[in-house]
C-alpha cells in the first residue's frame, strides 16, 4: 500500500487512522452545526469542535453536494472561497486544510491561498484536476463518480465504483473514496451495504481509502434510527471500516469517531510489512478471490489467473459414510477435510475453487448433506 503525504501528515497503512472534520460555508448544506458564513465564527467552530476534538484534516465545502440542489459554477464557488480562506487563516489550531470542490480552477485558487489538499467529489470529472494537484504536489481525495461535473457519487454497482476510481488515473498522492450515500435516485441501501462489504477490494488501487459514512441512511436503516440517534451505528461501522482498510474517516462527530477508528485500528489483524535493502514484503489483506483478482490486475495479470484465498467450513452431524465421502471428494482438489475418526464434525478448508469441487464431488448421498453442500457451493462462487 502506497502511503500519501498530505502537507506532512502521513496517511496509509504505516500511520494511524486520520479523522477529517467538516466545515461548510454553503447555506444549502443540510447539517446546520457545521454551516457558517462568518469567518470568525467558523474558525472558532473549527478550533473547538474539530481540531480540539481530534480532527487531523479540516474539509471545507463551498456548496452542498446534495442532488436536490442546483450545482454551482466554478465562478460561484470562487465567490465563496474568500470566506473559506478567511476562516482557515483565523484558526489557531494545527490541521491539514482540504478544499472540497469539483473544479480545477477552484482547487488551484484554494491551494494558492494556503489550502493543503483537495477533496474532489466528482472524481476527476474535470480532467485538469489531477494536473493541478500533481503540479502542486498535494494530496487529493478522489470520490467515485461518473465523468460528469453535475453527478457526484452517482455510481451504484461496486464494479462500476472501482472503474470510476480508475478512470483518469491516480496521482501519486491520491486518496480514493468509494462514495457512500444516496448520490443518485438509483442508488439503494443495498448498494451501500455491498460496497461496505467489499471495502477491501479498493485496497488494490494501492492508495489510502477515505470513507464518509457518518449517519448514512444504510446504517440508520440497519439500526432503525433517525439521523439524530444514528451516532452509535456510525461508530460501530467506523471501527469495522478501519479494520477492513479505511485510512481516513470523514465525519461531523469528530471525538467519538476518532475513538471508534482507533479501536478498529488497534484490533485489526497485524500483517507483515517489511523492507530489506531493495526487497519489500507486504502481506496483503485478502479474504476473497475477488479481492485477489483486483491485486492480480494491479500488477499486470488479467485478474483471473489465481485462486489463492482460503475459506474454512465446519460441518457437523455427519455419519461415518458422509465423512468418508467428503474425504474421497477432496482427493486431488487441493482442499482438506480434517477431523477425528470418532467425531461427527469435519473441517473443510481450501481455496473457493477447491471447496466447490469437493461440494460437487461429495453430492449424491444423503439429502441433508447434499443440501448443505449446495449452500457451501453458493457461498464460494
Amino acid at each position: 500500500m502506497q502511503n500519501v503525504d498530505a502537507a506532512g501528515l502521513g496517511i496509509g497503512d504505516d500511520y494511524p487512522p486520520r479523522i477529517m472534520g467538516v466545515l461548510n460555508v454553503s447555506e444549502e448544506s443540510p447539517y446546520d452545526p457545521s454551516v457558517f458564513n462568518d469567518p470568525g465564527e467558523a474558525a472558532a467552530y473549527v478550533d473547538a469542535e474539530l481540531i480540539d476534538e481530534g480532527a487531523d484534516i479540516v474539509d471545507i465545502g463551498l456548496e452542498s453536494a446534495n442532488k436536490r440542489f442546483e450545482v454551482l459554477s466554478a465562478d460561484a464557488e470562487l465567490d465563496r472561497l474568500d470566506t473559506a480562506v478567511a476562516a482557515m487563516e483565523s484558526v489557531s489550531g494545527d490541521a491539514v486544510f482540504s478544499i472540497e470542490t469539483r473544479y480545477h480552477e477552484v482547487a488551484a485558487a484554494a491551494l494558492d491561498a494556503g489550502f493543503d489538499m483537495v477533496n474532489d467529489i466528482c472524481g476527476f470529472a474535470d480532467p485538469e484536476m489531477p494536473r493541478v494537484c500533481a503540479e502542486r504536489d498535494v494530496a487529493v481525495a478522489k470520490m467515485a463518480s461518473p465523468p460528469d461535473l453535475e453527478r457526484p457519487g452517482a455510481v451504484e454497482d461496486v464494479d462500476d465504483i472501482y472503474a470510476a476510481l480508475e478512470r483518469e488515473g491516480l496521482t501519486d498522492k491520491t486518496i480514493v473514496d468509494p462514495a457512500f450515500g444516496g448520490w443518485s435516485e438509483q442508488k439503494t441501501l443495498d448498494d451501500d451495504r455491498e460496497t461496505f462489504d467489499r471495502l477491501r477490494e479498493f485496497r488494490a488501487l494501492d492508495r489510502p481509502i477515505l470513507i464518509s459514512i457518518n449517519r448514512k441512511n444504510f446504517l440508520r436503516d440497519i439500526a432503525d434510527r433517525s439521523t439524530e440517534d444514528a451516532l452509535p451505528a456510525s461508530l460501530a461501522a467506523t471501527a469495522i471500516a478501519v479494520e477492513r482498510g479505511a485510512h481516513v474517516v470523514r465525519t461531523h462527530d469528530v471525538a467519538e469517531t476518532r475513538d471508534a477508528a482507533l479501536v478498529g485500528d488497534a484490533l485489526a489483524r497485524d500483517r507483515l510489512r517489511t523492507t530489506d535493502g531493495d526487497v519489500t514484503v507486504e502481506e496483503l489483506d485478502v479474504t476473497t478471490d475477488r479481492e485477489l483478482a483486483r491485486h492480480l490486475a494491479r500488477i499486470g495479470d488479467d485478474g483471473t489467473a489465481g485462486d489463492g484465498t482460503t475459506q474454512v467450513f465446519e460441518l457437523g452431524g455427519l455419519s461415518s459414510a458422509e465423512c468418508d465421502r467428503l474425504v474421497a471428494a477432496a482427493s486431488g482438489t487441493g482442499a482438506t477435510v480434517a477431523g477425528a475418526p470418532d467425531d461427527d464434525r469435519r473441517l473443510l478448508f481450501g481455496t473457493p475453487t477447491a471447496i466447490a469441487a469437493v461440494a460437487d464431488g461429495a453430492r449424491g448421498g444423503s439429502g441433508s448433506l447434499d443440501t448443505v453442500l449446495a449452500t457451501v457451493a453458493r457461498v464460494v462462487e
